[in-house]
């Protein structure tokens, strides 16, 4: 064989040259894109584990979904029943709690619902008329009422002339409320 010449082996160079570099074009890409999508793996890394730490633990989390459900409706009238059933049956509680504790109920009336956070505020007016031992006492047994009903307000008035032979009657306006929850 004969030998080659430096001027072939120059060419036979750029020719191999020319021949890698869309090679090395095609793996400055993939090198562009494998960095690329790590990167993207890395972000969602933690999002994926956090969705498969919620979904191991669905069965905790269902349970406390009951429980605080079941919480709730100790304070809430359930959305099963209708609002204006919910502010009647808590005005009924209320006249039935002021009459117990010696309080004439004067007037009562539901008012209009109100949306406060997923729950329907349903106010109350009522008026009664009372010594104040029975005005404590009905205050007292409130609270205690399931589901809850708030005091928001409360005006207190001497009703009648003062003796000192009876004890002095008050005239009692209460501005209160309960929570309903909102149908879904």
């Amino acid at each position: 064989m004969s030998q080659l010449s430096r001027r072939d082996i120059m060419m036979m160079s750029v020719t191999v040259l020319v021949l890698l570099i869309p090679f090395f074009i095609l793996g400055s890409v993939l090198l562009g894109k494998m960095a690329t999508a790590n990167a993207e793996l890395e972000k969602i890394e933690p999002r994926f584990a956090r969705l498969l730490g919620i979904q191991r633990s669905a069965d905790k989390l269902e349970a406390g979904l009951v429980s605080v459900n079941q919480r709730i409706s100790q304070f809430v009238f359930p959305d099963e029943m209708d609002a204006t059933q919910a502010g009647n049956d808590a005005q009924k509680n209320v006249r039935s709690v002021l009459s117990t504790a010696g309080l004439t109920v004067v007037s009562s009336q539901v008012l209009p619902t109100k949306t406060d956070q997923g729950f329907e505020r349903i106010s109350l007016s009522v008026r009664a008329e009372g010594e104040l031992i029975h005005l404590q006492a009905a205050l007292a047994v409130l609270p205690s009422l399931t589901p809850v009903i708030l005091v928001d307000g409360i005006n207190i008035q001497v009703v009648g002339q003062q003796r000192a032979d009876k004890p002095q009657r008050l005239g009692a306006e209460l501005k209160l409320s309960v929570l309903h929850r909102k149908p879904a």
